[in-house]
């Protein structure tokens, strides 16, 4: 059975005030083509459709159309819901949906109901994990705590004992939406636990043929049974390296897994540029970035006069600048929010407890930080599941 595994297509973003929706369009566009040029059995869609929970009217659109034309094509799709999306307006008329083959799952109780396909070689189950936000869906999938892992292992127990009642050779596809543990994040992306990533480890998925993941904007491979196929486009400059692709997947009749990347369209590079003003406006090896989109960082030790101006007078497309002057006492270039990337709300309350009164805090007072912050995580989980 050919799969083509795709996440993450933010319908609605920008790029630094960018309207991306033509991209988009285009990479639907691209979306069908490849169903149809390389004969593809099923579509997945690993979460995150939407930029927002309340998307634009032009973003629904688009969406609409994207479905119409799946649906013409008589390949089942199947697509979940990302941390991103309202998984309540998202899977509005699902049930009617469905019987056009486009299968949406954001009910977290539908975990074990898995989209069942067939090739000449069996049945292959596809079950679609939405997006599980701990403080939510802990009662729901019969997790012991609310944290990312237990709530995604325990769906996936579900997953495993539902499978366990299939016939003997039935395969078997997952799609989540989370950070697994060896994934390469980005600037783009939303962090999914309050302050910070938390990751599951890969080992949260065995048991299943193949694991379709959303929501990091990278396309990596974790295992060959584990992937991430990335967003179709770049959404931060801090992609600007990444090859933009979805996966295609062969799943063999004895649960052998090859894939293949296709690449998506390119709307425009992408570059980042360091150094004086003069230099990027002299050096000949910028001429390759000069219809880029591009993010400059300025080292002039004097801010230069209207250096944006100038700079887009050779890069009329800059989008972002930036200063970052040589010589200062600390010209690492990062930034706060660089600075604190990977840590904890924990650790950095307990680091400013530190600072401020000049010794760490004790084990008591740690477990009172821990118990604020699952209960302002808990506040904010109610708020969000009520705006919905």
């Amino acid at each position: 059975m050919r799969l083509l595994h795709t996440s993450d297509w933010h319908l609605g973003r920008s790029f630094h005030r960018v309207n991306m929706l033509g991209a988009q369009s285009r990479f639907i566009d691209h979306l069908v083509d490849t169903v149809r040029e390389h004969r593809v059995d099923a579509v997945l869609v690993a979460g995150d459709v939407y930029d927002r929970a309340v998307p634009p009217l032009p973003a629904v659109e688009l969406f609409d159309r994207a479905l119409h034309r799946l649906a013409g094509l008589g390949v089942p799709t199947v697509m979940i819901s990302g941390n991103h999306d309202s998984a309540r307006r998202l899977g509005v008329g699902a049930g009617l949906i469905g019987r056009a083959g486009i299968h949406l799952r954001t009910d977290p109780e539908g975990c074990a109901d898995p989209v069942l396909l067939a090739d000449e070689h069996g049945d292959v189950a596809v079950y679609g994990l939405p997006y599980l936000e701990p403080a939510l869906v802990k009662d729901t999938v019969g997790a012991a705590k609310a944290g990312h892992e237990a709530v995604l292992g325990a769906a996936m127990d579900r997953v495993r004992a539902d499978l366990a009642g299939r016939p003997a050779g039935t395969r078997s596809v997952v799609l989540a939406h989370a950070f697994v543990t060896g994934g390469q994040a980005s600037d783009s992306e939303r962090d999914i636990a309050v302050g910070g990533v938390e990751a599951v480890p890969a080992s949260v998925f065995d048991g299943v043929e193949y694991a379709a993941l959303g929501h990091l904007h990278g396309c990596q491979t974790i295992s060959d049974r584990v992937r991430y196929s990335g967003s179709p486009l770049a959404y931060s400059f801090s992609e600007a390296a990444h090859r933009k692709s979805t996966w295609l997947v062969d799943l063999g009749p004895g649960g052998e897994i090859t894939a293949e990347r296709i690449d998506t369209p390119v709307p425009r590079s992408l570059a980042r540029l360091r150094g004086r003003l003069d230099d990027l406006l002299d050096d000949p090896a910028h001429t390759v970035h000069e219809h880029s989109w591009v993010e400059a960082v300025l080292t002039d030790p004097v801010r230069p006069d209207d250096p944006m101006a100038r700079l887009a007078a050779r890069f009329p497309h800059t989008l972002s600048l930036a200063f970052d002057p040589e010589g200062r006492e600390d010209d690492s270039g990062a930034t706060y929010a660089q600075r604190l990337r990977g840590r904890t709300d924990q650790e950095i309350a307990e680091d400013f407890v530190a600072h401020v009164r000049g010794g760490a805090p004790d084990d008591a007072e740690r477990a009172v930080l821990h118990d604020a912050f699952e209960d302002v995580r808990a506040a904010a989980a109610d708020g969000q599941e009520a705006r919905r």
